[in-house]
C-alpha cells in the first residue's frame, strides 16, 4: 500500500495541495502563522519527528504555491 502522506520537506506536494484546497486564496497574502495552520490541516499531512518547520521552509512552500497557481513549474531542461 503506497504512503500517501507528506511532510514539511515535501514543499512541491504541499504547494500543489494548497493550490487545490484553496484555489481562491492569494498565497502572497498569507502570513507564515496562517500558512503553517493551512498546511497542518491538509489531508495527508503528517509532521515527522525531528523535521521542525522554520521560516525558510514556509517561504519555499509559499513560493511553490504561487508557482502552482500560476500554472505549475516550468520543466527543467
Amino acid at each position: 500500500m503506497p504512503d500517501d502522506t507528506f511532510h514539511w520537506l515535501d514543499v512541491d506536494v504541499i504547494g500543489e495541495e494548497l493550490a487545490t484546497a484553496y484555489p481562491d486564496r492569494d498565497p502572497a497574502r498569507v502570513g507564515f502563522v496562517e500558512l503553517k495552520k493551512l498546511v497542518a490541516a491538509l489531508p495527508g499531512f503528517v509532521e515527522k519527528p525531528g523535521h521542525v518547520v522554520n521560516e525558510r521552509i514556509l517561504e519555499e512552500i509559499q513560493r511553490c504555491w504561487i508557482e502552482e497557481r500560476a500554472g505549475g513549474r516550468p520543466e527543467e531542461e
